[in-house]
């Protein structure tokens, strides 16, 4: 917690925490979570979330939830994602996320700065992107453990009214069984087609 608290010290209070996840993936959005956590919490067990059980993450995804002070959710989907490219694309997804951040009374909760793991957004408040910050930041972590959840659970929602690729299980990565699936079944609506080209053409 210690980067965080250097911010602190030089005046800021609302500290937005910015991850997200997908951005790998052959199908489905990428997906930002923005968190602001009080001063000086730590829930134990927070880690970077591909560190953790998929058990252990749902169970730290409402504690989480529980304690936060705002919480924001940023999405991009496929259609999108062609059009102006994965990078640009997730970094819209981590401003969105931070727009939308609201408390648990559904109100609007502005940050005054934002730690974003390694990367840069396109925003007037101070910033500060670190390389790794899931695993160096308390609050990063946080935002990786919410947004892992949230996209898994979108995976499960999206293997329901596109059956036969099995997004419940591989979240969209490009597993041998999903490229197979795509390959027999082709691409759904919701397949990144710019991610595709390779795999089509073999």
């Amino acid at each position: 917690m210690e980067i965080e608290e250097e911010i602190y010290k030089l005046g800021y209070r609302n500290i937005a925490c910015i991850d997200e996840v997908g951005r790998g993936c052959l199908a489905g959005d990428v997906l930002a979570c923005a968190v602001i956590m009080p001063r000086g919490l730590k829930i134990e067990g927070v880690d970077d979330s591909k560190k953790i059980s998929e058990k252990k993450r749902k169970l730290l995804y409402d504690i989480i939830i529980e304690e936060s002070i705002a919480i924001g959710i940023g999405r991009i989907d496929s259609t999108l994602i062609d059009k102006i490219n994965i990078k640009e694309s997730t970094r819209l997804a981590m401003k969105r996320a931070v727009e939308n951040l609201k408390d648990k009374n559904g109100e609007h909760i502005s940050a005054d700065f934002l730690l974003i793991d390694a990367e840069n957004i396109n925003s007037n408040l101070a910033s500060k992107s670190i390389i790794k910050g899931d695993q160096k930041s308390h609050g990063i972590a946080c935002a990786s453990i919410v947004a892992k959840v949230y996209r898994d659970n979108l995976c499960s929602d999206w293997d329901e009214i596109y059956q036969g690729y099995n997004l419940k299980k591989h979240k969209g990565y490009g597993t041998k069984e999903h490229i197979k699936n795509i390959l027999d079944l082709g691409p759904s609506p919701i397949h990144r087609m710019s991610f595709l080209n390779k795999i089509l053409k073999k």
